[in-house]
């Protein structure tokens, strides 16, 4: 991932290639009065030639589809598809998902880990809990980029080998950052606030005749640490069927990861198999530290997923909840889904290491 333009994340938000910090800095008010007609003069004027938009930096498109996109999801909430009120934009948004190798619109990477802090940051509605949300979301990207590494030295190594353990730990630290994560979402953003303020937001927009996600929280590829651990061989046809609408979304070089890895042997399948094979009634060092290695990660991960799918039920409550699915596309069962499969693998594994006893001979007039 060195070298990857889309990582130069200072960059990016330093950028402002549409010169557009003045007029998104007036989005809010226009969201708050409904304003379509606003924001459809908005879009409009921020449209650029072709030409030009051709001649920028994979940075500068990722800067342009940002604040395009917040344009968007701000035209969608008020129940206006942007494109069929401002046609222009379609050669545009598809020259620069061609530039990026991208989706041709705005991701939940637009939104937050691009985004500028400070007085340049762009939202839909100015509240300091869209920024709390964006700024949660964003602190997750950096652990995940270096857990993927280490997954990636997992997926190559069997569980005897002390390097396995050690990539786990690693990754075990790294994924910690979700929790810390969900943790300050659960403590800064009510749920409330989420399903009725931000979520309408996130709606889907037709784009030269498919329909794109928003740049919803469930684009963040924790499910490539899933790839590798478990799901690669250990998946149900739910969870499957997420991960093709999800893929899409993700980095050029995580898609490029996910092909890789995608059907091989699990982190999960490699140690029962090992342990499978091990006839005595204790397992080598070396594959206790990986089993162990291997548990603590898979509850941190239960652990995430257990608090999202408390806040998930909160927010898409019956008394609460504008929508049927998640702005990620998937329901709130799926959550429950996942987590289940989460569980039952850190219990296999718990269970697959748990020390085997020899039998007792019995001594004395019993044994008569």
């Amino acid at each position: 991932m060195l070298g990857d333009p889309r990582h130069t994340t200072e960059d990016i938000r330093a950028a402002d290639p549409l010169g557009a910090d003045a007029l998104l800095a007036a989005v809010p008010a226009m969201n708050a009065r409904a304003d379509v007609a606003a924001l459809t003069v908005a879009l409009r004027a921020l449209v650029p030639d072709l030409d030009r938009a051709a001649q920028w930096s994979v940075g500068g498109a990722l800067a342009a589809m940002r604040d395009l996109g917040i344009l968007l999801g701000s035209l969608k909430r008020h129940g206006v598809q942007p494109l069929h009120a401002v046609p222009e934009a379609l050669p545009v948004l598809e020259l620069l998902g061609r530039r990026t190798d991208m989706v041709p619109r705005d991701t939940v990477h637009h939104y937050t880990t691009w985004n500028p802090k400070g007085p340049r940051r762009r939202t839909y509605t100015g509240h300091p809990t869209e920024a709390r949300l964006q700024d949660a979301v964003r602190m997750v990207f950096p652990g995940l980029v270096a857990a993927l590494d280490d997954c990636a030295r997992v997926a190559r190594l069997e569980p005897y080998d002390p390097g396995f353990a050690t990539a786990l730990h690693r990754i075990a630290g790294h994924v910690g950052t979700m929790v810390d994560s969900i943790d300050l979402t659960v403590a800064q953003v009510p749920p409330e606030y989420f399903a009725l303020t931000l979520r309408p937001y996130f709606e889907e927009v037709e784009i030269a005749g498919r329909d794109y996600l928003g740049p919803a929280a469930a684009q963040v590829p924790l499910w490539l640490v899933d790839l590798t651990l478990w799901q690669c061989d250990r998946s149900d046809t739910a969870y499957d069927a997420f991960l093709a609408e999800s893929l899409p979304y993700a980095l050029p070089t995580w898609r490029a990861f996910h092909a890789r890895h995608h059907g091989g042997v699990s982190a999960v399948g490699k140690l029962s198999a090992a342990v499978s094979w091990e006839g005595a009634d204790r397992l080598p060092p070396a594959l206790t530290a990986s089993a162990e290695a291997l548990g603590r990660v898979l509850r941190i991960l239960k652990t995430f997923r257990a608090r999202h799918l408390g806040i998930a039920r909160k927010a898409y409550s019956d008394d609460v909840r504008l929508y049927e699915e998640g702005s990620g596309g998937a329901p709130v069962a799926l959550l429950r889904s996942i987590l289940d499969l989460t569980r039952e693998n850190e219990t296999m594994v718990r269970r697959a290491t748990e020390r085997r006893r020899p039998a007792v001979t019995p001594v004395g007039p019993a044994a008569a």
